[in-house]
């Protein structure tokens, strides 16, 4: 059954349109008022890479967005379901993510629930797969890393930039190209060369409150951590974000000893199907939170 295009909630009445970039002003609002971080440029990144709905009261209002990427191979990834704490209460959230699911089609639906919103994710389906744990601080040193134990880092040049495209879709386990190539030009890189091929990578951007890198693409943590130290060590006295599925370990241990703090944890949750197996390398790192 297609959602309802309007919704009663008590004493309010909202109607969904389009998430378009014309709307950024009043999304960057309704997430500052949620206590997100998203800059008006991060909100552009993702309405550029999918499609989504926006929830507008009857003076015209936002007070709700729901998002998905579907510029991927048979996968959607969901983010940026935001409603206000009373709209929530009421079943807005409900509301806006049966609009998106109907954006998603058939598609294999992937997305990290926060607490507040993971019962609601349950009722609609969605299988728990693992915890993101999203680092994030003011940088105030960067420890020694080891150099890799094969390889050498590198700087990243647009030579590289298919053997990019090549690890992420074998990490991520789903091509994503226009996803990367939204992002590569906005972002400095690592790479990990062994024996004249890229083995692994580290993209650094402008996100929030500062910077963050994402994805990192390595085969362990030695080589993740020595791909990741060249940003950290850019940014000392800065702020830096890491969203990793990775759980304690040598690589967690580094950003923790670089300043960059353990945040929060979320859910990462699948629907209409399972995450492929991906490897040798896999994704220390996500895009951020809201595009994998």
């Amino acid at each position: 059954m297609s959602p309802t295009p309007t919704f009663q909630l008590n004493t309010y009445n909202l109607t969904a349109a389009p998430a378009t970039r014309e709307a950024v002003p009043l999304l960057h609002e309704l997430s500052i008022g949620v206590g997100w971080p998203h800059r008006p440029e991060d909100w552009e990144v993702v309405i550029d890479l999918g499609t989504g709905v926006i929830a507008r009261d009857e003076i015209g209002r936002v007070v709700g967005s729901a998002l998905c990427t579907t510029r991927l191979d048979r996968l959607a990834h969901i983010g940026m379901v935001i409603t206000t704490p009373k709209l929530q209460e009421l079943g807005a959230g409900r509301w806006m993510m049966e609009h998106v699911l109907e954006i998603a089609g058939d598609r294999l639906k992937v997305l990290n629930a926060t607490r507040a919103a993971y019962r609601l994710y349950i009722a609609l389906g969605f299988i728990p797969q693992g915890q993101v744990h999203q680092h994030n601080g003011k940088v105030t040193a960067c420890p020694a890393a080891p150099a890799p134990a094969k390889g050498a880092i590198r700087e990243m040049t647009p030579d590289d930039h298919a053997a990019v495209h090549a690890l992420d879709t074998a990490a991520f386990g789903a091509a994503r190209p226009m996803v990367i190539d939204r992002i590569l030009p906005v972002s400095t890189g690592t790479v990990l060369e062994r024996e004249g091929r890229v083995a692994g990578f580290a993209l650094c951007r402008r996100f929030g409150r500062g910077h963050v890198v994402g994805p990192i693409v390595a085969e362990d943590d030695n080589a993740a951590v020595a791909l990741t130290a060249p940003h950290v060590r850019a940014h000392v006295g800065s702020f830096l974000r890491v969203d990793t599925r990775q759980p304690d370990g040598d690589f967690r241990a580094f950003l923790l000893a670089a300043g960059i703090s353990h945040f929060d944890t979320v859910t990462r949750m699948t629907r209409d199907g399972t995450l492929p197996e991906t490897g040798p390398a896999i994704t220390y790192a996500l895009i951020n939170q809201a595009l994998g």
